[in-house]
């Protein structure tokens, strides 16, 4: 599918919540149930490292992909966890892929030596997207919080760079 990847910017910001918000509705994309503003999004995403997928004919933002942070602590610059989310229409079309592609050249470039991600074992299309990125699973974490009135198990999975830290 053609597809555009480019840096995400704030004019995108109704398209990439409405998409997170989507992905939220499913129920097994995160433990949040609900997008946050802008304003919170913006602060808790590194602005170096956020792309937005775009359909080449109509400009309709796809998907987007960004990361956060997992520690202040300055040993752990180089670990960051990837959020990737795609409008419904969209899925199953590759966008997360390449999000995905474009996001791993971006933090190695940057010196970024692992990606983490916690997915529900539910959400298999996501647990093969890693798999297929490169990365493994690291552990489950057993019933690690509530979600939507149950306990919620996490598979933790990594991404160690092979050109940074080697």
């Amino acid at each position: 599918m053609p597809l555009h990847i480019r840096p995400m910017t704030p004019a995108d910001a109704p398209e990439v919540l409405a998409i997170y918000q989507s992905g939220l509705d499913t129920g097994d994309a995160s433990f949040e149930t609900t997008a946050p503003t802008w304003e919170y999004f913006d602060k808790s995403k590194l602005p170096e490292h956020r792309y937005v997928a775009t359909d080449p004919t109509t400009g309709k933002v796809m998907g987007w992909v960004a990361v956060s942070p997992v520690s202040p602590r300055l040993v752990y610059a180089g670990v960051v966890e990837p959020s990737i989310y795609v409008d419904p229409s969209y899925r199953g079309r590759g966008v997360a892929a390449a999000l995905l592609d474009t996001l791993i050249e971006s933090t190695e470039a940057a010196g970024i030596w692992t990606l983490q991600s916690g997915v529900f074992p539910e959400n298999e299309p996501s647990l093969r997207l890693h798999e297929k990125a490169g990365f493994r699973t690291v552990g489950v974490r057993h019933r690690i919080a509530r979600h939507r009135g149950r306990w919620r198990d996490v598979i933790l999975l990594e991404r160690r760079s092979s050109t940074v830290g080697q």
